[in-house]
């Protein structure tokens, strides 16, 4: 039987493979995958790799195509000349580094208040009743930051903007036929409204009329 034979190597050995393999998982996942997924982003989809900014007629950035903002005045109450978003729950709001969701149960106490709030809200704002307000503007999305809204819930919100506005509604009511975006690939989700993107065509259309 064969002694066993012990091992004549360096001690330094595993500890030099160690740090080859840590330099070299640093350089590939650490460098060279970022960059060459940045280069993709970059070359493919530059938008929203960048993020989806949006920018007014005279080139200023207003937000991003891809977080939700509100549009109210300095103490919190909806400003009835705009589109209003869908609730958040981020942080204070819309918060980029806070995406979340409650994550209240349906029977929480805290969240049916809220509801009840946000509905008795919109039954003031837009002089309709509970039963023609669609879920979104009322309920909070899971990650707080979603921009959109349904196309039923700004089409209800199209009088009260027109008169505050002092514009034909049937004008406005064009305007969000022309913002709403269809599923994707024609059959993923529910169609949209980006409310960012309508409120600059609303200030866009309103600067038309003044100049007519």
């Amino acid at each position: 039987m064969n002694a066993f034979k012990p091992r004549t190597g360096p001690l330094t050995r595993p500890y030099w493979v160690a740090i080859k393999a840590m330099l070299t998982f640093t350089v590939v996942l650490g460098l060279a995958y970022p960059l060459t997924i940045t280069l993709i982003g970059q070359l493919a989809l530059p938008a929203q790799a960048n993020g989806a900014l949006v920018r007014a007629a005279d080139g200023t950035v207003v937000g991003s195509g891809l977080i939700g903002q509100s549009f109210t005045d300095a103490d919190g109450a909806a400003r009835p000349e705009w589109f209003q978003s869908r609730p958040s729950a981020a942080g204070d709001g819309y918060d980029g580094a806070a995406s979340s969701g409650s994550n209240w149960g349906p029977e929480n106490p805290d969240l049916i208040q809220a509801i009840g709030d946000r509905q008795a809200a919109v039954e003031e704002l837009d002089g309709v009743t509970a039963d023609e307000i669609p879920a979104e503007a009322i309920t909070a999305s899971a990650s707080g930051l979603d921009p959109h809204i349904s196309p039923a819930y700004a089409l209800l919100q199209v009088p009260r903007v027109a008169a505050a506005r002092d514009l034909p509604e049937a004008e406005v009511r064009a305007l969000v036929g022309a913002s709403v975006r269809g599923p994707d690939l024609g059959y993923l989700g529910e169609s949209t409204v980006n409310v960012l993107n309508l409120n600059l065509s609303l200030a866009q259309l309103e600067s038309e009329q003044g100049k007519g």
